[in-house]
């Protein structure tokens, strides 16, 4: 059986996108191995080997440190295929095909749209570190064998740069979000998933949830800025809140089995207008009526499906009003969530996406 290795340096061992979706599809035809660095060691995983190089001691030491030994247990491991998942392995993937190795690079995200995104960056850094990294990602993508676009619109960007691009969209793995529990048995609540920024609404949401009767955020995930979590538990909204933290697959379905609506409400930058929100297709397979923002991409996906209502996701009293609307109308609210299943067990589904991932791995090592 020929091996095939993905690496990462920043991402958590059980990413959804890393190892629950493409991993361990791959595992059923290649061996598999994933390189990681959280310090959690070693172990095999429903058919994935997972090596751990060492947590590092902060960014610094992940950019310079983590990545040469990232690299240095790829080339031990001599697979036949590597596939990177962040941005600062694309010089180890540089160095991997000087070695003579198949190397693909998957774009989660636009990089240069990121970067001007980083606000604790001043403008002019901005600029200058996304058109420097913009340049050097071209130029390490028109070398590598493939490139994985977790988007249509990313897709489109590096097919200009490499001939062999294919999306594999983020869309969820059915069996993991199958939900028996009827639309008025849940409880009076509404979900958020995800990493929890400003930038993806959290302010907003619980603004929204002062304006609300009878009504509870199960909110899931972790923090990403200590101001920001400092600020909204001092808001009156927070007493409205059940923090669950991070959860795991069987946590975030117990999650979507209790929830009448599930909020989406990222801020309209750049670098969320044309993507593709991995929890709103969750949403979706479990039933949950979405309340997403009114961007025209997601409008489009909400409003064919007929599965939720989009908002103003700078407006709390938007997306109160919306919850307000799903919670007075049960039997539309359940109809919607019919819906919503309905679009993902035909579109919105890994299993298309598993087709799309195992075909190019054929091509690369036939």
């Amino acid at each position: 059986m020929k091996k095939v290795c993905h690496l990462t340096s920043a991402h958590p061992r059980y990413d959804t996108r890393i190892f629950v979706k493409e991993c361990r599809s791959l595992a059923k035809a290649y061996e598999t191995t994933l390189i990681v660095a959280d310090g959690k060691g070693d172990e095999v995983k429903e058919g994935v080997r997972i090596v751990d190089v060492g947590k590092p001691k902060n960014r610094r030491a992940r950019m310079l440190e983590t990545t040469r030994r990232v690299f240095e247990r790829a080339l031990e491991i001599d697979a036949a295929v590597y596939h990177l998942h962040d941005p600062e392995l694309l010089y180890t993937g540089l160095k991997l095909k000087r070695a003579g190795k198949k190397v693909v690079f998957d774009a989660h995200e636009d990089l240069p749209l990121q970067v001007r995104n980083k606000t604790y960056l001043s403008p002019w850094m901005r600029r200058a570190a996304a058109f420097a990294l913009g340049h050097f990602e071209t130029y390490a993508c028109a070398r590598f064998d493939a490139v994985v676009a977790a988007t249509p619109f990313i897709r489109d960007k590096f097919a200009r740069i490499n001939a062999v691009t294919v999306d594999i969209n983020n869309y969820p793995v059915l069996e993991e979000l199958g939900n028996d529990m009827p639309y008025e048995a849940r409880d009076n609540a509404v979900c958020y998933i995800g990493y929890i920024t400003e930038v993806r609404g959290i302010k907003q949401i619980v603004r929204a949830m002062e304006k609300t009767e009878n009504v509870h955020l199960l909110l899931a995930g972790a923090f990403q800025q200590k101001e920001v979590e400092a600020e909204v538990r001092s808001y009156p909204g927070w007493e409205k809140v059940d923090f669950l933290g991070f959860l795991d697959r069987e946590g975030v379905r117990e999650v979507l089995a209790h929830s009448k609506a599930g909020l989406v409400t990222l801020h309209p930058t750049p670098n969320y207008l044309d993507a593709l929100p991995v929890k709103m297709f969750e949403y979706m397979a479990a039933g949950v009526p979405v309340i997403a923002s009114d961007f025209p991409l997601w409008r489009k996906i909400v409003e064919t499906a007929d599965c939720g209502i989009c908002v103003d996701p700078t407006d709390p009293d938007a997306i109160a009003a919306a919850v307000k609307t799903v919670l007075d109308n049960p039997e539309r609210s359940a109809q919607m969530g019919r819906n919503g299943i309905a679009a993902a067990k035909s579109i919105y589904n890994w299993r298309a996406e598993e087709a799309k991932l195992l075909s190019l791995y054929a091509g690369m090592l036939s």
